[in-house]
């Protein structure tokens, strides 16, 4: 019988008494049990596969680069996430996601969103405007609707109005709530059944695809070329030339919504939070705002805000967005000290990951000069944003983009100020802020 070797095993009794606490926020948790067992631990669910969790960088590497042919996107990611925001790039696996990620790719090449970045600028612009100055304000709702919004008319060029938007957002945002009780709390899903939560959870799945559904019919019906990212999908040919159909559309275009706004909305809250803390440095982000020749383009500014995308790089360092990933390995495998079983499900805890002392220097320090040029090298094996290997996240050029030009265009207008010195933090599909607030005085 072959030998496995795990890293050391935390008694599953732990996790069944406290599994409310931790299906609402186990972040705590397993900061305690990395303390506890080390850089990995693992746990034995009853009649389950083990489980592992890691935030040791090479372990990260080797399941998500070295050897990513063996490890596949778990149940609760192709099966669980995929039932509400479709079967997209982010649930997927094998040869399926293998074609799509083909497929899709170049509608994400840094030309093509250069033809994007007309729009996404504007849009920022207006949802700047709007901005009540003189007040003290909820951050993620603000940075929420604008993510949202230049996501809508990325995809439409608004060719919807904005009530329909904000249907669509409410209705994303509502399922990704009741997901992760589903995903936390698998014991529920009978009561969730029986009570009916199920089905009204479904129905907004089906309302959320139908009103995409009027999105493509609409566009196909129509002549016109509007050179947003649903003409892109649109026209974007498999290698047999087929095209695809409107149900692998909506599942595609779903997972651009849910992975390409909320992510987004939430780094930039962390990153406006951290400027606020952080005066002279975002003294620094102004100066290098305030030095941009106004009459470039936005392609042409994004390449000067090199200290701007340092600061946002740093805050996805200690938010990161997407703070933990898993998979499952197909077959045994050995890496470091260990030797795991086919069915294992590892999970990478990047959020824990990015504040190891043994990566980074002070990790809880925000300094965006790790980030520069001269520093970078020091931290590029260690760092895991958007994820890494072939699965990393498609939209990560076209996010950073639009970060960069939401910061220049709020730190023009703004001067950030904040009272807090702790901040809460809610870690759903993606890691959310919870009550962060900043004031917004005009600059002078």
């Amino acid at each position: 019988m072959k030998k496995y070797r795990y890293p050391k095993q935390i008694p599953f009794s732990k996790f069944v008494l406290k599994s409310s606490t931790i299906a609402k926020n186990p972040l705590p948790f397993h900061k305690q049990f990395f303390a506890d067992a080390g850089d990995s631990f693992c746990v034995k669910p009853f009649m389950n596969p083990m489980i592992m969790l890691t935030r040791d960088a090479e372990i990260a590497k080797h399941i998500l680069q070295k050897n990513h042919k063996n490890y596949h996107k778990s149940e609760l990611q192709s099966k669980y996430l995929s039932r509400y925001v479709g079967h997209g790039l982010l649930t997927s696996n094998g040869d399926y996601w293998l074609r799509q990620r083909r497929l899709i790719q170049p509608a994400f090449h840094r030309k093509k969103i250069q033809n994007l970045l007309g729009i996404v600028s504007d849009t920022i612009d207006k949802q700047v405007q709007q901005i009540t100055a003189g007040k003290t304000i909820d951050m993620y709702p603000l940075m929420n609707d604008l993510a949202f919004d230049v996501v809508g008319r990325s995809l439409f060029n608004y060719q919807t109005d904005a009530k329909t938007l904000k249907r669509l957002q409410a209705i994303i945002e509502e399922l990704q709530l009741f997901l992760v009780k589903e995903i936390r709390m698998p014991y529920k899903r009978g009561w969730y059944k029986i009570s009916g939560k199920m089905a009204y959870h479904m129905k907004l799945v089906a309302e959320s695809r139908k009103i995409l559904s009027d999105f493509i019919e609409e566009r196909r019906a129509s002549e016109e070329s509007h050179d947003d990212l649903l003409d892109m999908l649109l026209n974007a040919t498999y290698e047999d030339g087929s095209t695809m159909d409107n149900q692998t559309l909506i599942d595609e275009i779903l997972i651009l919504f849910v992975a390409g706004h909320e992510t987004t909305a939430n780094a930039l809250t962390f990153t406006f939070h951290l400027l606020a803390k952080h005066p002279e440095i975002q003294d620094k982000v102004v100066k290098e705002v305030m030095s941009l020749d106004e009459n470039l383009d936005s392609l042409a500014r994004i390449d000067q805000l090199k200290y701007t995308k340092q600061c946002i790089e740093e805050s996805m360092r200690l938010y990161p967005p997407a703070w933990i990933t898993d998979r499952v390995a197909l077959d045994d495998d050995s890496f470091g000290d260990y030797t795991i079983k086919k069915g294992t499900l590892l999970g990478v805890s990047f959020y824990e990951l990015h504040r190891h002392p043994k990566y980074f220097k002070d990790p809880l320090q925000f300094r965006p000069e790790r980030f520069s040029e001269e520093n970078k090298k020091e931290t590029a094996g260690y760092y895991f944003p958007f994820g890494a290997g072939p699965r990393l996240c498609i939209g990560n050029g076209f996010a950073l983009f639009e970060m960069m030009l939401s910061v220049e265009a709020v730190v023009r207008k703004f001067t950030l100020s904040t009272t807090q010195t702790e901040i809460e933090t809610n870690p759903l599909v993606t890691l959310k802020p919870v009550g962060v607030t900043a004031r917004f005085e005009p600059r002078t």
